[in-house]
């Protein structure tokens, strides 16, 4: 699979990721740490803000 068919396959959020991934990934090392560091940061914060239902199905 190339990178083109990822990420057409991704969606609208995670073709914005990606895309935020590779400009990240084109930035001096010190900046591309801040920059996962902050995105971790913000990743993190949308998973503690969503649904809490652990049910398993099963």
């Amino acid at each position: 699979m190339t990178d083109a068919n990822r990420t057409e396959d991704a969606g609208p959020e995670g073709s914005e990721l990606i895309s935020r991934l590779r400009i990240i990934e084109g930035q001096p090392l010190a900046d591309r740490a801040a920059a996962y560091a902050s995105l971790h940061d913000e990743l993190a914060r949308r998973l503690e803000s969503g649904p809490t239902d652990h049910r398993v199905s099963g």
